[in-house]
């Protein structure tokens, strides 16, 4: 048994030093105007198995490294079909610097049309990081992405949607991150650039030691300029967030001087940087007439949750005046679900 253990260990060592090669060797590679796809697969000890896509484009001349993640959720699709778009777009002749692409980071749950988690070991990738060398098929996957391609990034985009239950309003976000100021004013500039109206910043309050969870607040966390788009909802393709997501990345390229020249910010950019959750006490039936980015009050009622028979368990009312940036639209409903963000500004 022993002997079996250690063969099995061996074998999967290799698998990560091959695949850390496989991706070091594009990404190192001296070819200018280039592009390379690399598979990088993974396996865990309960025999689950998967790859993360990688596409590394490399431009005419020198300059930054800029990273885009998109599929972390694999039911959210926006994300996904707008760096497909991307991938076919770019012209590498025109381009300064280096694009990494990851197009879909959860392919088991992308494949299997799974919400949130990866079927495979019931864990959400954008929960998990740093991730972990010898985890969960989960963990590998976040231990690669932050060893290997947030560290050689010096911009780093995950690229999100409203998931298969979830209404959201575009927005831009990333963290005000004050122990970092040059890579935080990095951000909101090219959040403020997109072409995006909303534009919502989140406080930084983790230590360097803590687990980041979130694959840009890794980012974050070491050091790198991070920030994420939030685009599209309830689990279909809407062309209009596709294009928009594309609008997005185009202006901050532009911004970094490394394609194109953009075209511009929005006309009327509304900021936000206090979100306040409701969350469901009941399992049950979830009703409202509300939508992502309607106004709401202080006390207005927003929503309840019924048993199957129609008698009401719970009523919800916002605790705060503001927008609802993003709230559960289908009607099943557990315990501890995020009922909506409702999201204001509030003067420093």
């Amino acid at each position: 048994m022993k002997t079996i253990l250690l063969s099995l260990s061996i074998i999967f060592m290799a698998q990560v030093t091959l695949a850390q090669n496989a991706f070091q060797k594009a990404f190192n590679s001296e070819i200018k105007s280039s592009r390379a796809n690399v598979r990088i697969e993974f396996s865990d000890d309960t025999g689950n198995s998967a790859h993360l896509p990688i596409s590394i484009i490399k431009g005419e001349t020198e300059g930054p490294v800029f990273t885009i993640i998109a599929g972390i959720h694999g039911y959210e699709y926006p994300p996904i079909i707008a760096t497909q778009d991307l991938l076919k777009e770019i012209e590498v002749e025109n381009l300064k610097g280096t694009l990494i692409v990851v197009p879909i980071a959860n392919v088991s749950s992308f494949f299997t049309r799974t919400p949130f988690i990866n079927p495979q070991d019931q864990k959400n990738l954008n929960n998990v990081f740093p991730g972990k060398k010898d985890g969960t098929i989960t963990e590998q996957l976040a231990y690669f992405i932050t060893k290997n391609i947030i560290s050689v990034s010096d911009v780093v985009l995950d690229v999100h949607g409203g998931d298969a239950c979830e209404d959201l309003i575009p927005f831009v976000c990333y963290y005000n991150n004050t122990q970092k100021p040059n890579q935080t004013a990095l951000a909101k500039k090219l959040s403020e650039n997109s072409g995006f109206q909303y534009i919502v910043s989140y406080p930084y309050n983790i230590s360097n030691t803590d687990p980041a969870k979130y694959a840009f607040k890794q980012a974050v966390q070491n050091g790198k300029t991070a920030l994420s788009i939030e685009c599209g909802k309830l689990g279909n393709v809407q062309r209009e967030n596709v294009d928009l997501i594309k609008k997005g990345i185009y202006n901050m390229l532009a911004t970094m001087k490394m394609y194109g020249n953009g075209s511009g910010p929005h006309n009327n950019i509304t900021y936000k940087n206090n979100q306040t959750y409701i969350n469901a006490n009941v399992k049950g039936i979830f009703y409202s007439e509300y939508k992502a980015g309607d106004a709401v009050k202080k006390n207005d009622v927003v929503g309840y949750t019924t048993d199957e028979f129609g008698s009401i368990l719970e009523t919800y009312r916002a605790p705060k005046d503001g927008i609802i940036l993003y709230m559960l639209a289908t009607p099943p409903i557990n315990i501890d679900d995020t009922v909506m963000c409702i999201s204001s500004f509030i003067e420093n």
